[in-house]
């Protein structure tokens, strides 16, 4: 696992085995930065990682300037690993050792960008509580934007506030945003 671009493009990472990690793959990873560069300033940002892992995303958006980050997972060697990497590359990334779940229900505080990536054996009742959570508790911005990443095996489509899908490989990524009542209409 490499960071793709920015300030630390090209430099490696290296996680433990031990952990219960799938890290995006660089070829997705690049892709959907350059999704994001078209939309977004990343030093104006908010970023909320969730079922975070190895942190593998977060670096990028550091990399790329975002000074808001916040990783949420509920395993304390991911969180532990994503704190020693944020220090030793001097990324201003914090953490939260929680359930995902259990964090977007008590969360009060709005992000530009939320990226989830749960586990791929996730059922669909599972990636839906992710997007309800998080447009019920108004977490995202209004020009903000959700990306849960899964397998091509899972169909989002039918979920709130989902926009479209980009796929590369395996992975795929489901877009939300929130959505005006003139949109609807």
């Amino acid at each position: 696992m490499r960071i793709v671009s920015g300030q630390f493009k090209g430099r490696r990472i290296t996680a433990p085995k031990k952990l219960p990690v799938r890290p995006t793959t660089d070829m997705a990873k690049e892709a959907l930065f350059n999704i994001l560069n078209n939309q977004f300033y990343f030093d104006d940002i908010s970023v909320l990682d969730l079922f975070a892992g190895t942190g593998n995303i977060s670096y990028e958006f550091a990399s790329r300037g975002t000074e808001q980050i916040l990783c949420v997972d509920q395993d304390y060697g991911c969180i532990k690993f994503i704190n020693e990497t944020a220090t030793s590359f001097e990324m201003d990334i914090q953490t939260i050792k929680s359930d995902v779940f259990k964090f977007l229900e008590k969360s009060k505080q709005q992000h530009t960008i939320i990226f989830a990536d749960p586990p791929y054996d996730f059922p669909v009742e599972e990636f839906a509580k992710i997007p309800t959570l998080i447009f019920e508790n108004k977490l995202l911005e209004t020009e903000g934007l959700l990306i849960v990443e899964h397998s091509k095996h899972t169909d989002l489509s039918q979920l709130q506030n989902y926009t479209h899908s980009k796929s590369y490989g395996g992975n795929v990524f489901s877009f939300f945003e929130n959505k005006t009542i003139d949109e609807e209409e």
